[in-house]
């Protein structure tokens, strides 16, 4: 898809000896430029359009001026998705947060937060999404003054490794949030078509980390969640249409009995055969019930379901799944 474009940034080096130099943001940055530039799935289908800047040393610096440039050029593209990907050194005062490029001296010449957000807010692009891993990033938004409120246009998402009063750490030289976003980009985060959204992002991240930890940030104003990447899905989307012809209603017990288990064990004379249809029917539900769309009615186990002649039920998620295949959604 040519028409997500993604800019990523990754500075280690700082110029001036006040500034600590860093060690793991250019490879942070690389492997979320990887993760970005291809789906996952079977095909392995283009999908971000990726330009990446690396600063590693003197001969290889990211300035101020050029993050802002590019940034200002990714944003006034008429891109479907815009993506700014940000990790270094972050900055923090009364008149707002920066992110610094390698020309920093003092951590309020970087680039403004209040800057980044308002390209992303005037671009139109559909979809804007800004993932900063610096200290004090939870600040990209709000509003010096009243940090409660964010000051973000319709279709603009922002996920920060942390709140506007913490930093961003690093664990073994390499970012705590990144090495959690990659993570999520390789599937952790994908729901049961094989989707990754922003939200389901930072819901993973969200769920790794304790309350004593840096603490992501989610800010966002958009009607509809858009995919990060793709990912083949745990359950085919075949199958996953099948849930409303084996579950007329929602509410419906799918009635089991000892043909649908293909094993002899536990099978006495009186009991039916194994049957290759049901086998074949049984083989689904119990995929089902493995990732949680549905579960046996008056039994521990689907084995124990069948060999009893007990039912299965969908879950609420499987009922969720259930309306997806009804309404041709999936």
């Amino acid at each position: 898809m040519m028409d997500r474009m993604a800019l990523v940034v990754g500075v280690d080096y700082y110029s001036d000896q006040h500034i600590q130099n860093l060690s793991g943001c250019v490879n942070d940055a690389k492997e979320v430029a990887r993760l970005l530039k291809y789906n996952g799935d079977s095909s392995r289908s283009r999908n971000f359009d990726c330009k990446e800047l690396y600063a590693i040393d003197p001969s290889h610096a990211v300035n101020r001026a050029v993050i802002k440039d590019e940034a200002r050029r990714l944003f006034q593209s008429k891109a479907e998705i815009a993506l700014f990907y940000f990790s270094g050194h972050g900055y923090i005062e009364s008149t707002g947060g920066f992110i610094n490029g390698s020309d920093s001296t003092r951590g309020d010449d970087g680039l403004s937060l209040r800057e980044l957000v308002d390209l992303a807010n005037s671009s139109s692009s559909r979809h804007r999404i800004i993932i900063l891993d610096s200290c004090y990033s939870g600040a990209a938004g709000s509003i010096p003054g009243l940090e409660n409120h964010a000051a973000i246009a319709e279709g603009v998402t922002i996920l920060t490794a942390s709140r506007s009063d913490q930093p961003s750490l690093e664990r073994d030289g390499h970012g705590v949030f990144t090495g959690l976003l990659i993570n999520a980009l390789e599937g952790a985060a994908s729901n049961l078509t094989g989707s990754i959204t922003p939200g389901s992002v930072y819901a993973h991240i969200d769920q790794s980390l304790g309350m004593w930890d840096q603490r992501p940030v989610f800010k966002t104003n958009t009607d509809s969640f858009v995919s990060l990447r793709e990912i083949s899905p745990a359950i085919s989307l075949d199958d996953l249409r099948k849930l409303k012809t084996l579950f007329p209603t929602e509410d419906h017990e799918y009635k089991l009995d000892p043909s649908y288990e293909s094993r002899d064990e536990g099978r006495t004379d009186i009991m039916p055969r194994a049957d290759p249809r049901n086998n074949q029917v049984f083989s689904l539900l119990q995929k089902y019930n493995r990732h949680g769309l549905l579960v046996p009615v008056g039994a521990n186990h689907m084995w124990n379901a069948a060999m009893e002649s007990k039912t299965c039920r969908l879950t609420l998620l499987g009922k969720h799944y259930r309306r997806l295949a009804v309404q041709d959604l999936l």
